[in-house]
């Protein structure tokens, strides 16, 4: 005959059980294990206690079989279980997921879950299931640009060191010019936004003309400098560092993070360098926008001020810009780069290695038709 386990509790096991057996949000299930474990604590036997609970007797001596073996978080946790055998064969899911990295339908960019079903003999819904168990999303892309700069490392240390790590008495700018900036006329009215539709804008427009954008972030403070011309020359470029001159206390060094463009490394402007010892530049490497913070506010320009706008001459135009920069200056806060240069080298040491195995998988890559299988 067996003997049911006699159960001690300690006090803190104690109050815990009852605070779970008198839990009004707690689930019913736990909520009854605890008294089943209150009640063997007493000395009750399971058949009393399954009936004074409304339960089997089975249960009851499941319940206290695991307590008295793994205490509290024996009844807190339901034990693990095998659960269904898989009804597909492992080989068919290896052949999913390889066909889906390595290979494309005859004719088409990638898979879909209907042609891949097809091409293997499974359902959609078994292909879309075994994706989001892997995370695979073939529909989806993202896009990515590698820098073949040979100074990339030093250039990005360079520039994070001077975002992160300011040196004490000077600013330092982002600056980034946005040519061609055009005053778009929409040919019709802007529908304004109502219940259930969204505001409504034509997708043609009339164009009255261009203006180049020249801007420069003080990271510290926030606040954007800016500046209208017609051409983006290097005398442009240099009348605008003249006028960051005349707004920086002479006291002052001013650090200007900046891109690769011809304009800003001619003799003009090397001269002009040499003429203002304060002024040192850092140059994001190439193909590395994202290292230029302004970047940043010409974005939220483009988004908040002029992608929605209708512009029927480019005083308007400029009149929006400056509405905006008015605006951002007025609630300006200090831009902070969260990303040390360390890390971000991680990454594109990853990306690199991961670039490699595409380029090798490629070459290995085999064309399938959709509706075929070993043609």
């Amino acid at each position: 005959m067996r003997v049911a386990p006699p159960i001690v509790l300690t006090p803190e096991e104690r109050s815990e059980l009852e605070s779970w057996a008198r839990g009004r949000s707690t689930p019913h299930r736990l909520v009854l294990r605890a008294q089943i474990v209150l009640r063997a604590s007493r000395g009750e036997e399971n058949l009393d206690i399954a009936e004074g609970l409304h339960t089997r007797p089975n249960t009851v001596s499941l319940w206290r079989r695991r307590f008295a073996m793994l205490r509290l978080p024996g009844i807190q946790q339901d034990a693990p279980r095998s659960g269904r055998k898989p009804r597909l064969d492992p080989e068919v899911v290896r052949g999913i997921l390889t066909k889906t990295r390595l290979t494309k339908p005859r004719g088409q960019t990638h898979w879909s879950t209907r042609t891949l079903a097809r091409e293997v003999g499974v359902h959609p819904s078994t292909v879309g299931r075994i994706w989001r168990l892997h995370g695979l999303q073939p529909h989806r892309t993202q896009s990515f640009k590698l820098s073949k700069d040979p100074q990339f490392e030093e250039k990005i240390i360079d520039v994070v060191g001077i975002y992160m790590n300011p040196p004490e008495r000077s600013v330092v700018f982002s600056i980034d010019e946005k040519p061609q900036t055009q005053a778009l006329e929409r040919t019709q009215t802007i529908l304004p936004m109502a219940k259930d539709w969204p505001e409504g804008r034509p997708h043609d427009y009339r164009r009255h003309g261009t203006v180049d954008l020249y801007a420069a972030l003080n990271i510290l403070d926030g606040k954007v400098v800016t500046e209208f011309h017609e051409r983006h020359r290097h005398q442009e470029f240099l009348a605008f560092l003249n006028t960051l001159d005349r707004q920086v206390p002479p006291e002052l060094q001013v650090h200007v993070v900046l891109d690769n463009l011809s304009a800003h490394k001619t003799e003009h402007v090397q001269r002009w360098l040499r003429r203002h010892p304060r002024f040192r530049f850092h140059f994001t490497p190439t193909s590395s926008s994202w290292a230029n913070m302004v970047e940043g506010w010409l974005g939220h320009l483009q988004k908040l001020a002029l992608g929605r706008g209708s512009f029927r001459s480019v005083p308007e135009l400029k009149q929006a810009i400056l509405d905006y920069v008015a605006a951002s200056n007025g609630r300006a806060e200090p831009w902070c780069w969260t990303k040390d240069a360390q890390e971000i080298l991680r990454k594109v040491r990853k990306i690199r290695a991961r670039l490699a195995e595409g380029t090798a998988a490629t070459a290995d890559r085999i064309i399938s038709h959709p509706l075929a299988s070993g043609h």
